[in-house]
């Protein structure tokens, strides 16, 4: 048995957590590959995190994509092979004339869950515009959501499964920058990342509208380093990459901005 209460200590996203560490002493008893249901970006930082330094299982993550957001976890004994395709999860194709009526992803997600469904079973959101929307869940829902998604805002639908080669995903757009500041403060950092003065970031930081590796961070000051990942609502993430002393005592940082 894992150590629960050690591992509940603290954490941000307890109930997640709390059936995190459940599934993995099923795992552990039972010798087969126990999955998730998707789990959101800061969920899923926490439990890798809070599970890297057990060494009786292993986990995996997947989310139909290689930059998906939403994502499901395997978990298993360590002596186990586990693949991404041991990680099941199914691609929805969701398609209207959506020409005269506009649908956003908040549209879309919110017909889906006025089925019935709970969010845990929905993973990333693709939305394609005027042709509708593409999203992943969990196969078991896959019959039921054929059956029962049949509008979106005014518009009718046809929700059927597709395979996953079929997903269009957008690429991340890429920017590359070097910045140099006197300190690696968040709010020097992130304001030279995503372009805007340091006092507005500041304000985005305190109204809790940033992250860093996925967790909630309301202080100015918090130290960065390299490797960590910043979020801002609506923004984007830029990701910190190799950090060099310059002669001036100053830090050379190198930033990659995914918008």
């Amino acid at each position: 048995m894992l150590p629960r209460e050690d591992l509940l200590k603290g954490v941000e996203h307890r109930e997640s957590m709390a059936q995190a560490i459940d599934q993995a002493n099923r795992a552990i008893a039972t010798w087969e590959v126990v999955l998730t249901d998707f789990l959101a970006p800061p969920e899923l930082a926490e439990v890798q995190q809070r599970f890297q330094r057990l060494t009786d299982i292993q986990l995996l993550a997947w989310g139909g994509y290689p930059q998906a957001e939403r994502q499901r976890l395997a978990i298993a004994r360590a002596e186990l092979p586990l693949e991404e395709s041991q990680v099941a999860v199914a691609v929805l194709d969701i398609a209207g004339n959506f020409l005269f009526d506009t649908a956003t992803h908040r549209d879309f997600l919110g017909a889906m869950l006025g089925t019935g469904i709970v969010r845990d079973k929905v993973g990333d959101l693709i939305v394609l515009g005027e042709r509708g929307a593409q999203a992943i869940v969990v196969p078991e829902l896959v019959e039921f959501l054929e059956l029962h998604l049949v509008q979106v805002r005014s518009v009718p639908v046809q929700t059927r499964r597709i395979d996953a080669s079929a997903l269009k995903v957008r690429e991340p757009k890429k920017k590359e920058m070097t910045t140099v500041e006197a300190s690696m403060r968040l709010d020097a950092i992130a304001s030279a990342g995503f372009g805007m003065s340091r006092s507005k970031m500041a304000d985005l930081i305190t109204s809790g509208e940033v992250r860093v590796n996925w967790k909630e961070v309301a202080q100015s000051s918090h130290q960065i380093k390299s490797g960590d990942l910043i979020a801002v609502r609506g923004k984007g993430r830029v990701e910190v990459g190799d950090v060099a002393i310059t002669k001036k005592d100053r830090y050379r940082i190198h930033l990659t901005r995914y918008v």
